[in-house]
C-alpha cells in the first residue's frame, strides 16, 4: 500500500500544492513580505517549480494597483471641480487645507486602535476626502459672499468659520456616532468594515476641528492684504 497525498490539485492544468496561513497582530503585507525574504534565503526551489502568492494577498496587491490609479484621478476631478466653482487657483487649493488634518486624524485613529493600514483603511481615506473637500468648500464660499457684502478679510472670515461652525460639527458628529459601533466591533466580518470605520471616526473628529482652526488662518496668511472687497455693484459693471 503506498502513501501519498488524499487530493491533487489542479489549476490551469497544472498541479499546484496549497499552503495556507493566517495573519494575526501585523499587517498581511508586511507579514508576506518577512516570509519571502525568509523563504529567498533558505529554500531553494527544484527546476520546474515555483511560489505564487494568492489569497488575500493577491487580493491586496489587486487593490493596490488600482487604488494607484484611483486616488490620482480623485485627486484631479476634485481640483477641476473645485477650479470650475471657483475659478481660482488659491481657492481651490485653501478648500483642500482640511484633506491633511483629516488623514491625520484617521492615522491616530489607527495607532490608537493598534490596527494596521489595510485597503478598507484606505476606502475611509478616500471618503474623508470628499467630506473634507466639502467642509473646505462651504468655509471658503461663505467668506467670499461675506467679502462681497463689504466686510474686511478678518471679519469675513470670523463670519465664515462661526456661522458654518454648528453645522460642520453636526455632520461630522452625525458621521462619528453612526459609525462608532463599527469601529469598535469585534464579530465576524468586523475585520473588513472596523478599519474604514476607524479611519472615518478619527478623521471626521479631528478634520472639522480642524478645518476651523486651519483654513481661516491659511486664509488670512494668503489673502489677508487683499484690495479693497468687490460689491454686487461693482461686479454687475
Amino acid at each position: 500500500m503506498d502513501t501519498g497525498a488524499a487530493w491533487i490539485y489542479h489549476e490551469s492544468v497544472q498541479r499546484f500544492i496549497p499552503v495556507k496561513f493566517s495573519v494575526r497582530g501585523r499587517d498581511l503585507g508586511g507579514t508576506v513580505e518577512e516570509a519571502q525574504q525568509l523563504i529567498g534565503k533558505n529554500i531553494q526551489l527544484p527546476s520546474g517549480y515555483r511560489l505564487l502568492w494568492a489569497g488575500e494577498f493577491g487580493d491586496l496587491q489587486e487593490a493596490k494597483k488600482r487604488l494607484e490609479i484611483i486616488v490620482p484621478v480623485s485627486l484631479v476631478l476634485i481640483i477641476g471641480l473645485l477650479y470650475t466653482l471657483f475659478n481660482n487657483l488659491r481657492d481651490c487649493l485653501l478648500a483642500l487645507a482640511g484633506i491633511p488634518d483629516a488623514v491625520v486624524g484617521g492615522i491616530l485613529a489607527l495607532y490608537l486602535s493598534g490596527q494596521n493600514f489595510s485597503i478598507s483603511a484606505a476606502i475611509g481615506f478616500v471618503s474623508l476626502f470628499g467630506v473634507s473637500v466639502m467642509d473646505g468648500i462651504l468655509m471658503i464660499t461663505f467668506y467670499n459672499h461675506e467679502r462681497t457684502q463689504g466686510l474686511a478679510p478678518v471679519d469675513a472670515m470670523y463670519r465664515a468659520a462661526s456661522t458654518r461652525m454648528r453645522p460642520l460639527l453636526m455632520t461630522s458628529l452625525s458621521a462619528c456616532i453612526g459609525l462608532f459601533p463599527a469601529a469598535i466591533s469585534t464579530g465576524i466580518g468586523s475585520q473588513v468594515q472596523r478599519p474604514l470605520a476607524t479611519v472615518i471616526v478619527g478623521g471626521m473628529l479631528l478634520g472639522p476641528v480642524m478645518l476651523l482652526l486651519a483654513v481661516p488662518a491659511l486664509r488670512m496668511i494668503f489673502l489677508g492684504r487683499d484690495e479693497h472687497p468687490h460689491t454686487q455693484s461693482e461686479d454687475l459693471l
